[in-house]
């Protein structure tokens, strides 16, 4: 099962074309958001930070309050893609079709489109999974 799952995790994220790498974790940066998992949030946010080279923008993701909206303040592609992800995010998932016409305003091909689903949906799935683990473990939470 951790073979399939690590093959799948590639397959998403580390594949030539379509949507750039940085944007797909940022992808899973905003599900990680919606979904609470802060272990998720902050490894997927250091890639996101080092591969776009926009460590600003993505602290300022971060620091959004929960229940907040995530897009304000990013620029118009950033708000395409952090809107998109945070409504296919939810339960039930809520993306319009609108949102899917501003991410190909913003340049998405079907390409970038997929991977960006593809990077949405992988880690709410991703997220769900971690969150039956229980909170992180940290070192000063010791006796």
């Amino acid at each position: 099962m951790l073979e399939q799952r690590t093959l799948t995790d590639k397959g998403i994220f580390y594949t030539a074309g379509g949507l750039p790498r940085a944007e797909r974790e940022l992808a899973a940066t905003v599900v990680s958001k919606v979904n609470g998992c802060i272990y998720c949030a902050s490894v997927h946010a250091r890639k996101a930070s080092q591969l776009s080279k926009q460590d600003e923008a993505v602290q300022k993701l971060l620091n959004v309050a929960p229940g907040a909206v995530l897009s304000h303040g990013h620029t118009a592609r950033w708000q395409a893609i952090i809107a998109f992800s945070a409504a296919l995010s939810l339960t039930p998932a809520q993306p319009t079709q609108s949102q899917l016409s501003a991410l190909r305003e913003q340049g998405l091909d079907t390409l970038a489109l997929l991977d960006l689903i593809q990077s949405t949906a992988f880690f709410a799935w991703a997220n769900r999974l971690m969150l039956t683990l229980g909170e992180p473990f940290l070192p000063e939470q010791q006796g």
